[in-house]
């Protein structure tokens, strides 16, 4: 740490003091164990410090060190040595724990400075670098409605690419469109009936979605509409320019309008690929490896992988009519798309409603022996129920949008003063109905199924995405109001005594220092809810401070600034949590 004031510690493999702050008080309350209890080693130790609970900063077990004594003695020794200093101020023995408080002079001054120094890379690691990775997310049908499944991969898969690039890997987004397949046959045929050049310039998606619906009407009176059909995408499988050409355009404007819509979503993908993409010579290919390789069982004229060994059952590749089916086009995709990226890990967000396809499909790879299988990781979600508009159902994503911003709009108008002082109330409350869709999509573990709640949602009050931007805008608004005290001097010269005697202001600056491991934890778990955790925590911390922690009317100027560089860190580490979960913090509302 260039900056740091603090002795110098001996290096532990896995952390890093210069990008996080706390790894250098764990490393010293490593040392102290280490020193005390020989013959454990200083990586031993520090694998058994962590984070304290009620009031504790870090806690050590003392059994699970597997040490000959008993838990008092092993005790006894570290308090013993102990001498308090720069990184340790106190510590207390407790049955089988040692509690360690902070020096919270050296907490405060280490961690502002750190944020101050590093800026917007405060939080990031390189513990990726080197390393690719796929993640392929949302993956809508085209001319079919987008539904909140597609919706809550969209927001998972966000924020695994957001984490892997803080996290040092390059990240490859990936949109596999449902954009193949005899329901375009069915489009054809309405086409010519039902279609229009204009709608569909206007909106290909839910124009081919109408569409989709009338011909399905049809063909329930006329079973020769889906003969035609089938004739249609006979074609298009065969390569038929003519036909294909009308599919091209179809693809090509939805794609376009979901880039719209994905926009507005702060999501963004490198590339648009699709089940069509998949070539013919890959499945295939696919298929003749299982058969080389005696993993494929004929049952009725069907091909089968028996995989009940494994308790997965049977996967079938191919239908009684030699019709290839999702399993070979996923295996041949994902055979693709290593020889294209060579990749080191693929990610696929896919609803836990699929468990089973996603780990046949795993096992089936592992069985024709790719080496490349094994870096293959399922993110599974649970379901949302009642997610619909106020007036009925929402099918489509920018419903979605569309109504969580009405609703935040016609909050924001309640408080008229304010209202008039938002410059872009139209920009303000999409991103603040966004932020509430978001918010409660990612609150609990991702497994969870869970009920989707207008009203919970657009509340100001408790745990809510709104809560959130709130608490920004408020950290956002005390340099507007307080512009004497701007810019800050030099941080070396700012004297943070009034910070180090409240509670308020070290259990801030004590979470803003745990944010690298937010992140961290993060990349372990796949876990969007711990970061949504950590800023609701952060801001019920600043929430708090307000009361004693003043800066405006503070008329001792070396406090008012001490206090304004507290709250600037707060405000830089919120947002970036926020800007984690994909979510754009405003800076007025």
């Amino acid at each position: 740490m260039a900056s740091s004031s603090l002795p110098s510690l001996p290096p532990v493999s896995g952390t890093d003091p210069s990008s996080s702050v706390l790894d250098a008080f764990r490393i010293s309350i490593a040392k102290k164990i280490s020193d005390a209890l020989e013959p454990l080693t200083l990586e031993q130790a520090y694998a058994g410090v962590d984070y304290g609970k009620k009031g504790e900063d870090f806690t050590v077990a003392l059994p699970r060190f597997r040490l000959p004594e008993k838990p008092d003695a092993l005790a006894k020794k570290v308090i013993e040595n102990f001498q308090a200093d720069d990184f340790v101020a106190s510590i207390k023995h407790d049955k089988n724990f040692i509690h360690f408080q902070l020096n919270t002079t050296s907490l405060v001054r280490e961690t502002l400075t750190q944020i101050h120094t590093l800026g917007p890379q405060y939080g990031v690691n390189t513990s990726g670098k080197g390393q690719k990775v796929l993640i392929e997310y949302s993956s809508p049908n085209i001319a079919k409605s987008f539904h909140v499944g597609h919706l809550r991969s969209t927001i998972i898969g966000a924020f695994l690419a957001n984490v892997y690039k803080a996290c040092g890997w390059e990240v490859i987004s990936t949109n596999y469109l449902g954009d193949w397949g005899t329901q375009f046959g069915l489009i054809a045929v309405g086409y010519e009936k039902y279609g229009s050049q204009e709608e569909l310039q206007k909106d290909a998606i839910k124009h081919l979605f109408d569409i989709y619906v009338k011909i399905n009407k049809d063909a329930e009176d006329d079973p020769e509409v889906k003969v035609e059909a089938a004739k249609f995408f006979r074609r298009m499988e065969d390569g038929d320019e003519s036909a294909l050409k009308n599919w091209r355009e179809w693809r090509e404007l939805s794609v376009k309008k979901y880039e719209t819509e994905y926009d507005r979503l702060n999501v963004h993908f490198d590339v648009y690929t699709g089940e069509s993409q998949v070539g013919q010579k890959s499945i295939d290919d696919a298929i003749t490896r299982l058969n080389e390789m005696g993993l494929i069982e004929d049952h009725e004229g069907a091909k089968l992988v028996n995989l009940e060994k494994y308790k997965l059952g049977k996967a079938v590749v191919r239908k009684k009519d030699g019709t290839s089916i999702y399993l070979t086009r996923d295996i041949g995709g994902a055979a693709e798309r290593y020889e294209k990226y060579k990749f080191d890990k693929m990610i696929y967000v896919i609803s836990s409603q699929q468990d089973l396809h996603v780990a046949q499909f795993f096992k089936v790879l592992e069985l024709m022996e790719f080496p490349w299988a094994k870096s293959l990781v399922h993110v599974n979600y649970g379901l949302v129920q009642g997610m619909s508009t106020r007036k009925g159902t929402v099918v489509f994503l920018n419903q979605i949008i569309k109504e969580a911003k009405t609703v935040m709009h016609e909050q924001m108008q309640k408080n008229e003063e304010k209202y008039n002082a938002v410059e872009d109330p139209e920009m303000t409350s999409e991103e603040l109905g966004i932020t509430g869709v978001k918010i409660q999509d990612m609150s609990a573990k991702r497994i969870n199924n869970y009920n989707f709640n207008w009203d919970r949602m657009l509340s100001f009050e408790g745990d809510t995405g709104p809560y959130l931007q709130y608490a920004h805008v408020r950290l956002a608004s005390i340099g507007r109001k307080n512009p004497h005290l701007l810019p800050l001097p030099s941080r070396s010269e700012i004297d943070i005594a009034t910070l180090t005697t409240s509670t308020h202001a070290r259990e801030i600056a004590f979470l803003l220092g745990t944010y690298p491991d937010v992140v961290k934890t993060a990349l372990k778990t796949h876990e969007p809810s711990g970061v949504v955790t950590f800023a609701f925590r952060l801001s019920h911390a600043i929430s708090s401070a307000w009361e004693t922690v003043v800066v405006k009317g503070e008329e001792d100027i070396e406090k008012a600034r001490a206090r304004m560089w507290l709250y600037e860190s707060a405000r830089d580490v919120l947002a970036a949590s926020m800007r984690l979960l994909s979510i754009t913090p405003l800076e007025r509302m």
